[in-house]
C-alpha cells in the first residue's frame, strides 16, 4: 500500500496512524507543488513543466524561500515517475490518495490523475469531504486539512476509503484539462471537487487591507492576512504579491525588499 497525501505536516500524523494499525502498513509520498496556483498551460509536456518552474523562480528569488530554487526538492514529475514504475512491477500494490476539502489538496489530486488512469481499480481516494471529527478536546469539527485530525481519529478515515470509479477518471481529468487551458493564476474551491479560477491578483485587495498608515514588517502583515481572511494561500505566494505591488508603487516601504522581516510597509504618503 502507497499512501499518497499532499502537505508535509500530513506525513506525521498518517505515519501515526499507520503506526496505530499495521493493516494501513506502507510508505507515505508526499506531491509537494502547490497546483492552487501559478500557471497551468500545457503542464505535462516539457514546455509548460519549464514555464511553471520558471514562474516559482519569479515567486521565490530573493525571498525566504529562495533556497529551494537549487535544491531540487520539488520534483512531482520524477514522483510520479517512481510511482507508476512501482504500480507496474507490482499487480499487487494500491495506491490511497488522501485528500481533505482544501484547493490545494484538490488541486493535487486532479494532477496526480493524469497518471494514475491506468491502474483504474486500484487506485482510492478518501475525501474527507465536510466530515465530522472529533478534536483533542473531544468536541466535533470539520477539517479542512488533514493535519488536524488526531492519528486515531485517522482510522476511522479509512472505512472512507473507495475505489476512483473509471467515471471519474474520465469527468475528472476534464475538467482538469479545462482548467489548464483557462491558465490562470489561482484556484480556489468551491465545494466538493469544484475548482474555480481567478487572476493572479485575486488575494491582492484583501492583503491591501492589512497595511496601515504605520510601519510593519511585512512577515507580521501576512501574518495577520493569513489568520484573517477568508481565503488564504502560502506565504510565499503573498510575499510576492506584496512586492509586485510595492513594484507599483502602491506602497512606502524601508529596508531590503528580500525576506519577510528584512522590510517595513505603509501606506503611501502616511504616518511618520
Amino acid at each position: 500500500m502507497i499512501h499518497i497525501v499532499f502537505n508535509e505536516p500530513d506525513i506525521k500524523v498518517l505515519q501515526e496512524a499507520i503506526a496505530l494499525d499495521e493493516t494501513l502498513a506502507g510508505e507515505v509520498v508526499q506531491i509537494k507543488d502547490d497546483y492552487a496556483v501559478g500557471p497551468l498551460g500545457n503542464i505535462y509536456v516539457g514546455e509548460g513543466i519549464e514555464a511553471r518552474k520558471e514562474w516559482w523562480a519569479e515567486v521565490l528569488r530573493g525571498g525566504d524561500y529562495e533556497a529551494k530554487l537549487n535544491s531540487n526538492e520539488v520534483d512531482d514529475y520524477k514522483t510520479a515517475a517512481e510511482l507508476v514504475g512501482t504500480m507496474r512491477r507490482n499487480e499487487e500494490e494500491i495506491i490511497w490518495i488522501w485528500a481533505a476539502q482544501n484547493k490545494h489538496d484538490v488541486s493535487g489530486y486532479y494532477w496526480l490523475l493524469n497518471y494514475m488512469k491506468e491502474f483504474q481499480g486500484r487506485v482510492f481516494i478518501l475525501y474527507l469531504n465536510n466530515l465530522p471529527f472529533i478534536n483533542e478536546k473531544g468536541n466535533i469539527f470539520y477539517p479542512s486539512w488533514l493535519q488536524e485530525i488526531q492519528p486515531k481519529e485517522f482510522l476511522k478515515a479509512r472505512k472512507l476509503a473507495r475505489e476512483i470509479t473509471l467515471s471519474e477518471f474520465e469527468v475528472d481529468p476534464d475538467e482538469w484539462t479545462k482548467l489548464c487551458n483557462e491558465n490562470k493564476g489561482v484556484r480556489t474551491l468551491e465545494g466538493g471537487k469544484k475548482l474555480v479560477q481567478e487572476d493572479y491578483d485575486f488575494y491582492d485587495a484583501e492583503l491591501k487591507k492589512f497595511i496601515t498608515p504605520d510601519w510593519q514588517k511585512a512577515s507580521k502583515i501576512i501574518q495577520q492576512f493569513l489568520s484573517k481572511a477568508t481565503h488564504t494561500t502560502g506565504d510565499a505566494y503573498l510575499l510576492w504579491r506584496l512586492k509586485v505591488m510595492i513594484a507599483q508603487e502602491l506602497f512606502d516601504v524601508q529596508g531590503k525588499l528580500e525576506n519577510m522581516k528584512d522590510f517595513e510597509v505603509k501606506l503611501k504618503g502616511t504616518g511618520s
